[in-house]
């Protein structure tokens, strides 16, 4: 069996890039962490790393055994606060992540319900976009995270959320897609009940986070075109802002025109165009009690304070 300690030494040398780092990050002398290295070579029979210079560098194995020893370790470290919590020794914990939209919306509302319902529980957040939000689970460093995935006439963009890897997905919400323009005037039209894609085909478009992107590539080829994309940001204030500006139209989620809704653009749903808000989970169920509370209270907020239809260009809508 690999040693705990060594397992951890090893972490903090891919994640801090030199012994001397990893030393200094683990609070040990910089011999240790070279000892520690060596037996753990030993240990597994595989050349972990090697010089690189005045420094040195993980080898494939290394990082190999880096990247699944950074699972392992941050899943007993849950496992420990878990313990903790259960026999009283600390408060309850969760760790959530969560995207965005999602953490400017829903997220808010649920804390503070959780909150209501269960004082002192101690819940802690952290931003992070779906591939992002799914490593940080799979390493224990968060007990739940919030991912989405797109869909398109029932046919899903990219492979499937949840049920890989020992992750659980539960369904908080659907979220539908807007196509967003300019506000009516001057030259900009209004938009009708259920746009069509391909009417927009020779605008310039904005494209949004990458997964997001990569969705409106996606949706406008299955619409008959390859849209020109003259702009990209992660910001979904940002995006609104240049197309109330009239330098392209776009695609944006529900949840994001609910986070922040710029007076100087119009949106209407797209038809058979949404996502699929999930919240994971880790391992075997049944969860954690504070974990299981947390995913009841998402969905009960996301079912009772869904966004309502996008507000009427120049009309903010109303705040949860």
């Amino acid at each position: 069996m690999l040693d705990v300690t060594r397992l951890r030494v090893l972490v903090a040398v891919a994640r801090h890039g030199s012994v001397t780092a990893a030393a200094r990050a683990l609070n040990y002398a910089q011999p240790s962490v070279s000892h520690h290295l060596s037996r753990l070579e030993a240990e597994t029979g595989a050349l972990l790393t090697q010089r690189a210079g005045r420094g040195i560098r993980l080898t494939d194995a290394g990082r190999l055994l880096a990247e699944r020893a950074e699972e392992i370790l941050g899943r007993l470290d849950a496992a420990e606060n878990e313990l903790a919590a259960h026999v009283g020794l600390r408060a309850g914990r969760i760790r959530l992540a969560a995207f965005p939209s999602a953490l400017s919306t829903i997220v808010p509302a649920a804390a503070i319900r959780l909150e209501a319902e269960t004082p002192g529980l101690d819940l802690s957040l952290a931003e992070a976009e779906p591939p992002e939000a799914l490593h940080m689970l799979r390493a224990g460093y968060v007990d739940v995270a919030l991912v989405f995935r797109h869909y398109q006439d029932g046919a899903a963009a990219g492979p499937a959320t949840g049920q890989q890897d020992g992750t659980r997905s539960r369904l908080i919400l659907d979220d539908p897609i807007h196509l967003v323009t300019r506000a009516p005037g001057g030259d900009a039209e209004p938009l009708p009940d259920q746009p069509d894609l391909a009417r927009y085909a020779g605008q310039r478009w904005i494209g949004g986070c990458e997964r997001c992107r990569g969705y409106l590539v996606w949706q406008c080829e299955l619409a008959g075109f390859s849209p020109k994309i003259a702009f990209t940001t992660d910001d979904f204030v940002a995006v609104q802002a240049l197309v109330a500006a009239g330098l392209g139209v776009t695609t944006l989620p529900g949840l994001a025109l609910r986070a922040a809704r710029h007076p100087g653009i119009q949106a209407a749903a797209l038809p058979g165009s949404h996502r699929e808000v999930l919240a994971l989970t880790y391992g075997d169920g049944p969860d954690p009690p504070a974990v299981a509370q947390l995913l009841d209270v998402l969905s009960q907020t996301a079912g009772t304070d869904r966004p309502a239809d996008p507000a009427p260009a120049g009309q903010l809508p109303a705040r949860p």
